[in-house]
């Protein structure tokens, strides 16, 4: 694999502490010494925003899973740079905790199994919805790989293929078992906290039924300002292509949770695909 690619952390020191001990007691202020049972899940949901707000989501969640050797990183793409469906296919990306590699040969064989994704680092270079995962990825597995994608569309035909590609690639190529899929999104934004509650509790309940027809039905029907509801309709077929029959709710806040406002929130699930 190149290794040329150097992906530096672009939101250290602004979503997250800027060097490794200080991401490592906020990470441990959030899960404690004892992490309790772990599964062997298919995919995981988590929030993406600034440590203060959405890191106790996203930390209890994974403390909760068993990492494998490969995490596909699935996120919207915030920047409007790059491809509408990108994937970086080798390289290196840089976090304070330390370097993780691309999974290249997995990237390669995804990129094989859809027309639609086109390899491009443009579109991660200043994104943040997969670039924050990482240091709580590194706080519970020193050592593991990574397929990153980025997504912005809204074409449910599309992203469906592209998991059913991705799953097609895990399973013909001996990495079935050895794949956490990990689509980053926020839920609900700026809205009252009741509101907030209501309208993700709607896309929650479609989510864990790994309904993506469902969950987009209901973004449309109550207007949910979920900014990674293409991430996780690529995350759900590739998740039910692979297996998964069910879905649990690890851990729910909003922003609340750490302002004490709750006039206007974002909300935050962790979900267990398995």
């Amino acid at each position: 694999m190149a290794s040329s690619k150097i992906r530096k952390s672009s939101f250290a020191g602004r979503f997250y502490p800027k060097d490794a001990e200080s991401i490592n007691k906020e990470i441990k202020s959030f899960v404690g010494e004892e992490q309790g049972h772990k599964v062997k899940a298919v995919g995981c949901i988590l929030p993406h925003a600034g440590y203060i707000y959405s890191g106790k989501v996203a930390a209890v969640t994974l403390s909760k899973i068993t990492i494998p050797e490969t995490v596909i990183l699935l996120g919207p793409n915030h920047t409007g740079l790059g491809s509408s469906y990108s994937i970086m296919s080798e390289g290196i990306w840089r976090t304070p905790s330390g370097e993780v590699k691309i999974d290249h040969k997995l990237a390669q064989l995804i990129l094989r199994e859809s027309s639609d994704l086109e390899d491009d680092d443009l579109a991660h270079l200043e994104e943040h919805s997969l670039e924050v995962e990482l240091p709580i990825l590194q706080y519970f597995k020193k050592d593991f790989e990574i397929v990153p994608l980025a997504f912005m569309s809204k074409q449910l035909h599309t992203l469906r293929e592209i998991g059913v590609g991705i799953a097609n690639a895990i399973k013909s190529h001996g990495y079935a078992g050895k794949v956490l899929l990990l689509a980053s999104s926020d839920m609900t934004h700026y809205e009252p906290e009741e509101e907030a509650r209501f309208k993700d509790g709607r896309a929650i309940d479609a989510m864990l039924a790994l309904d993506e027809n469902r969950l987009m039905q209901e973004i449309g029907d109550f207007n949910i300002s979920m900014c990674g509801y293409a991430p996780v309709v690529v995350m759900l077929s590739a998740a039910k292509a692979l297996g998964a029959a069910k879905g649990d709710l690890a851990i729910y806040q909003t922003s609340a949770d750490a302002t004490g406002d709750k006039t206007s929130v974002v909300g935050y699930a962790g979900i267990i695909i398995n």
